[in-house]
């Protein structure tokens, strides 16, 4: 697994203890946004490809993802995910359980946005059969067993998910939310369980050693290109995410919250199918990245090479070293780049992991572009402490969005080609 570490201290290091005899960065004379006068060149070959990112931790995430689309260039994505419940209170009074009658219960969980296509999707929820861990680390790869039967009734499960609607809930407009309707006799279970005196309800740990969360996942063997879309919810900062049993007793409307929250367990769980993809021929043949290379969250990272770095002399200040990176993209298309990119790159040829640049790519959308200010890691590599291994650029969410990106390469029949211009000044 690669992991992105800190470059801002090795930038701190490479300014701070370089050889005076040799070149003499950061040395307080030479400003590098004062000097003019400086040489332009845009002439460096780049070469540009995809990697496989082998896994990425997902547990305990911002937000988690649900649903599943199938893209013309990448393929199908599919997002499901798993969580622990907690009590909202200890010991609830349910009185006689035999006057309770359950009207409904529903998986609430709240919107906090989308990526793809609105269709309709179908949901389904699993009772776990092994307890989620805070103390554990889960990836994208992860599972956890389930007990069997799908709890949402039968035919009540697919639906067109309304991201950008208010929720209408016995009169009251909450903010959006994705409601899955559960098979009420799992909530007469569950209010039994709470009057039957075994102290299920009286903490926490005995809840969650009764009831171990849920998977909830998406079904969705009919869906076609450009259909569906991925879910993003915000299950650990939200009162609005819940499960609610509604019930009537002696003739009075109630309702019954079992919460999820920052104290529970969760993880994503993601599988891709590249199969006879574009990205699937990229990824089998780096040379075809000179045409069209991609990123995707969780997935993939796409890298720019830049040999020509190597041969610049060692006695310069950088000024600018500006990046850019156009992308095939059509305003108001639905796999839309995000508005930010990471940008990684490993310090030596033999390091196994990346490590974070500190910097970020801003999308200009009337240039469809990524633009990436590269100035203090070329000056870095013009100072030697660190190899020349190429950038690695990757959405900003990696671990909790479906972000997708499709850059033109240096043999792209578009128009606009990737390019690095560099400003600097010989000393």
């Amino acid at each position: 697994m690669k992991r992105l570490t800190s470059f801002a201290f090795l930038f701190l290091v490479v300014l701070a203890s370089c050889n005076k005899n040799k070149h003499e960065i950061g040395k307080p004379a030479i400003d590098q946004d004062l000097l003019l006068n400086g040489i332009t060149t845009d002439t460096f070959d780049l070469i540009t490809y995809t990697i496989n990112e082998d896994s990425a931790i997902t547990d305990n995430a911002p937000n988690v993802l649900l649903g599943s689309y199938i893209d013309p260039k990448f393929g199908k994505v599919n997002a499901s995910f798993y969580t622990e419940f907690r009590l909202k209170s200890l010991n609830p009074n349910f009185g006689d359980i035999g006057t309770i009658v359950v009207d409904s219960c529903v998986l609430a969980l709240q919107y906090v946005g989308y990526y793809g296509d609105l269709s309709s999707q179908t949901f389904e929820v699993y009772e776990l059969s092994d307890s989620l861990s805070m103390d554990s680390v889960y990836y994208d790869f992860s599972t956890k067993p389930t007990k069997p039967g799908n709890l949402v009734p039968n035919g009540q499960g697919t639906f067109a998910p309304r991201p950008l609607s208010n929720a209408v809930v016995g009169g009251d407009t909450l903010a959006p939310q994705l409601r899955i309707p559960i098979d009420t006799n799992f909530a007469k279970n569950m209010l039994q369980e709470a009057a039957s005196g075994n102290g299920t309800f009286a903490s926490n740990v005995n809840f969650q050693n009764f009831f171990k969360g849920f998977k909830i996942n998406v079904n969705n063997p009919g869906q076609t290109i450009g259909q569906g879309a991925i879910l993003y919810l915000n299950i650990n900062n939200n009162a609005a995410s819940k499960f609610t049993i509604y019930y009537t007793q002696s003739g009075v409307k109630k309702s019954f919250d079992i919460v999820m929250n920052s104290y529970c367990s969760d993880f994503v769980h993601i599988e891709t199918d590249h199969t006879g993809t574009p990205l699937e021929q990229v990824l089998q043949d780096s040379t075809k990245g000179q045409t069209t290379f991609y990123a995707q969250a969780f997935r993939q990272r796409a890298v720019v090479k830049i040999p020509g770095l190597d041969a610049l002399p060692k006695n310069i200040v950088v000024h600018r070293a500006d990046l850019s990176l156009p992308v095939q993209f059509q305003n108001g298309y639905r796999y839309k780049p995000g508005s930010t990119v990471s940008v990684a790159a490993r310090i030596k040829q033999s390091d196994t992991k990346l490590t974070n640049l500190n910097v970020t790519g801003s999308f200009v959308d009337s240039k469809k572009q990524f633009t990436i200010d590269l100035r203090t890691y070329t000056q870095a590599l013009i100072a030697d402490n660190i190899e020349n291994t190429g950038v690695v650029v990757s959405p900003v969410y990696f671990r909790n969005s479906a972000e997708r990106i499709v850059f033109n390469g240096p043999n792209t029949n578009n128009k606009k080609k990737p390019k690095l211009i560099l400003t600097y000044t010989t000393y």
